[in-house]
């Protein structure tokens, strides 16, 4: 699913036909028309599209319109339309489908570049930074904290401390290009007593391939995390993004 586009450009209808196979309890069938999705939409308006727009197509088997708009790469799937909406419709379901009909390689360059980017170590950083760069960053920047701002004397940004109670994940840009941006939260969880620990496997906190509906390479980005949390014995996954 996450090398090649779904096949669902032979006859008109056909995605109409995947969403009931995928989404049983969608309840396509169930919109109003009554446009709330639309009004709490951040991307209502933009490439002449709307959540009730799209919807409606959907029911009414214009493929083509919704295979090929680039409106679908807009939704930030922050599911704010099923939360008003009072037939809690999937919307954003229907778009990860949609989505999944583009050929990867046709899909947006800085979505696809940053789901490719996290694939190629166990960092899983949009920005590639490799566990060995992250660890050095971290502790270097720690480093400094102690060193120059009283009151941090003791402060640690531990990494791969087995047994903490929280796992944190990291922005994956910070590190590369923004360290300072670390301290604040570190700060926090220091004057808070939390114990806590960065992976070095799994620690990039974004998911681009999600937002690629690359089902392989988001599946794949989630179990490194989730398996370095569980490996050192962390309680709870706190997930910073």
């Amino acid at each position: 699913m996450a090398e090649e586009a779904i096949n669902l450009r032979e006859q008109q209808g056909e995605f109409r036909k995947k969403v009931r196979e995928i989404l049983p309890e969608g309840n396509l069938d169930l919109c109003l028309t009554c446009g709330a999705c639309a009004s709490g939409c951040p991307a209502t308006g933009l490439e002449d599209m709307d959540p009730r727009k799209f919807v409606r197509m959907v029911v009414l088997g214009m493929d083509e319109e919704v295979m090929t708009t680039p409106w679908v790469w807009m939704c930030s799937m922050c599911q704010r339309c099923i939360y008003v909406c009072p037939m809690k419709v999937d919307i954003p379901r229907m778009v990860y489908l949609a989505r999944q009909t583009w050929p990867r390689e046709n899909r947006p360059k800085g979505i696809l570049g940053s789901c490719d980017m996290a694939l190629r170590n166990d960092s899983c950083s949009a920005m590639g930074a490799s566990p060995e760069d992250f660890q050095f960053v971290v502790e270097d920047v720690a480093e400094e904290v102690r060193e120059t701002q009283p009151g941090f004397e003791t402060l640690r940004a531990p990494i791969d401390k087995q047994g903490a109670e929280f796992f944190l994940n990291q922005n994956s840009r910070e590190p590369v290009t923004e360290p300072d941006e670390m301290i604040p939260l570190w700060k926090i969880l220091h004057v808070a007593g939390i114990d806590w620990t960065y992976g070095s496997k799994g620690w990039g906190g974004e998911n681009y391939c999600m937002f690629l509906s690359d089902d392989d390479g988001w599946k794949h980005i989630v179990s490194t995390s989730i398996k370095q949390a569980e490996d050192l014995g962390c309680k709870t996954y706190l997930n910073t993004e």
